[in-house]
């Protein structure tokens, strides 16, 4: 019943407006900074606490190392195995999920106000005292290399691999934080220690929390669970050199439907015309059945069911991607319509409809988004991690409104490259051959 309770609160608890939400910055007596949310109405907490660099950190010929090891900091802990430690999890009601992103590593953790101190105590066995023990580390290895091993059959992960090494070589964008086959099988419980000490370190820490818990208590429970981590981890990766020019490559898959993935250098996230950016891709990409896209490719001539574009700001590259599904007669004519339209936003822009379409529904989703203390805890880390002010929430929707036509037409002419539009495309497409 407890835990049934939890995951109510969890679901509907704070249905706020974003203009509502009142953030206040937090540093514990041990230096650890956070964001806080206080709402003491219901006695529930979400914690989110990201590290930066993730499975960017991964050594060389050690590729899947941390992705593995975090995914086993809840596999035992202390003296518990992982049997145990579910058991223990499961009477607190408490929650915990441990993810690996390129460029953080991201738990997530929810409970209630009566079983704080415990769960809290718990959360942090996992992050300073887990096992690693050998069995736990095959039993994680193996649902791995299943992954693995079925995304190796996936047009659409062929085809988002495929494009990352060709995009980025060498570098750990390069290559799927899961691993290959054969660097998985490879890593030992050292591997996996020397991971966790890479990655896990006070000095690269984001939290934000939200719920029934206030300064003091915060700072207090930061000190507890964090602190006694390592100062530093291991350097922060470099930036990645963007290694594709134009054209197409074709990885050849008995399918009777390809699949693309198309891109170029994108925007980073500190630039100031990335809200012009923003509502651009909306009206190219981004929108569903109305956006530009959607209308030539799927609605006109009817050779998708879906094509979408979108921006992807990364920590050290930052692209604009997009993808595509079509049969094998007629992908190559998809392309052809796409690269049209890229090129015809870079010269044009949008339309006052259009921009104003955007800009509705940019700024009537927005507080949507605010539906959770987890979901409010996980904005107040990627706004830290962006480098945002705690006023963003409120000057967020203003910044949408701002953007003019020639705000958009002056920032596709530079974002929109269609002369550097690269597409792979996995399936058996006809009149399409690699063209770099």
């Amino acid at each position: 019943m407890i835990r049934f309770i939890l995951a109510a609160i969890t679901a509907v608890f704070l249905l706020t407006p974003a203009h509502a939400v009142e953030i206040k910055e937090v540093t514990s007596p041990g230096g650890i900074k956070a964001w806080l949310v206080e709402e003491p109405s219901i006695p529930f907490t979400a914690l989110e606490i990201s590290f930066k660099g993730g499975a960017s950190l991964d050594r060389e010929g050690k590729r899947g190392a941390i992705n593995l090891m975090t995914a086993l900091l809840e596999e035992g802990a202390g003296d518990m195995n992982a049997t145990a430690f579910a058991a223990a999890r499961e009477e607190l009601a408490a929650s915990y999920s441990f993810d690996t992103g390129d460029d953080s590593i991201s738990i997530s953790a929810q409970f209630l106000t009566e079983n704080r101190d415990k769960a809290v105590d718990l959360l942090r066995l996992a992050l300073m005292e887990p096992l690693f023990d050998q069995d736990a580390i095959e039993r994680v290895r193996s649902q791995l290399l299943s992954i693995i091993g079925s995304d190796m059959k996936d047009p659409n992960k062929i085809a988002v691999k495929t494009f990352d090494k060709l995009a980025f070589g060498d570098h750990p964008y390069g290559s799927n934080l899961n691993g290959t086959l054969d660097s998985v099988k490879g890593l030992t419980r050292e591997d996996i220690q020397a991971a966790y000490k890479d990655t896990l370190a006070r000095d690269r820490i984001y939290v934000g929390a939200v719920g029934d818990i206030n300064e003091q208590e915060l700072g207090q429970l930061l000190d507890h669970l964090l602190g006694d981590l390592s100062a530093e981890g291991a350097p922060l990766p470099d930036r990645a050199d963007y290694l594709l020019s134009g054209g197409e490559t074709v990885v050849p898959y008995d399918t009777p439907q390809s699949v693309a993935i198309f891109g170029h250098e994108g925007m980073t996230r500190d630039d100031p015309d990335f809200f012009a950016a923003y509502v651009l891709n909306e009206v190219l990409g981004a929108s569903g059945l109305g956006s530009r896209l959607m209308e030539e490719v799927r609605e006109k001539r009817g050779l998708t069911y879906g094509v979408y574009s979108y921006l992807l700001p990364l920590d050290n590259a930052e692209l604009v991607m997009g993808q595509v599904a079509s049969s094998n007669d007629r992908i190559a004519q998809a392309i052809e319509v796409i690269r049209a339209e890229w090129s015809k936003m870079a010269t044009e822009g949008v339309t006052e409809d259009e921009l104003r379409d955007a800009k509705t529904y940019l700024t009537g989703a927005y507080p949507l988004r605010f539906d959770g203390n987890s979901t409010i805890a996980g904005i107040l880390v990627g706004m830290q991690m962006d480098d945002l002010p705690t006023s963003y929430i409120e000057t967020r929707n203003a910044k949408v409104e701002a953007v003019t036509q020639d705000d958009i037409k002056r920032v596709a002419a530079r974002l929109l490259q269609p002369d550097n539009l690269h597409f792979v495309v996995v399936g058996q497409p006809e009149g399409l051959q690699t063209s770099n």
